[in-house]
């Protein structure tokens, strides 16, 4: 009788199952900590995106080298384009555009972030 019992108690033993569990879920999750950096990813290039359009637009408008300031204002790794001609008129209007680094590479092309600013120009010139 001892015998039986621990056949059926060893057919019944359930080691090893959480590993195999684990196994099986470790690829979501990867992908949703995978997702989640890169919504950080879009978030931090909106707001360089956002400091550099300020700076560019307030350097613009005293008529100094708003793209250069743009530039400076922004991490040196993201790849972005600045345009701040001086606006005729009262007001300078500075815009950037920021790719978004991919984290995950098989979700497309990627995202551009755009943002504006507007400065009063400077009347001392």
């Amino acid at each position: 009788m001892s015998v039986l019992r621990k056949l059926w108690r060893k057919a019944r033993d359930d080691r090893g199952v959480s590993m195999l569990e684990f196994a099986g879920f470790l690829p979501i999750l990867l992908l949703v900590g995978m997702a989640a950096i890169q919504l950080g990813l879009i978030g931090y290039a909106a707001n360089q995106a956002g400091s550099g359009a300020r700076a560019a637009a307030r350097v613009a408008s005293q008529d100094g080298a708003g793209e250069a300031a743009g530039y400076a204002a922004m991490s040196d790794w993201l790849d972005a384009k600045v345009s701040a001609p001086k606006g005729g008129g009262d007001m300078t209007t500075a815009t950037v555009t920021v790719q978004v680094p991919l984290l995950i590479p098989f979700v497309g092309e990627g995202w551009q972030v755009e943002k504006k600013a507007t400065m009063p120009n400077d009347d001392d010139g």
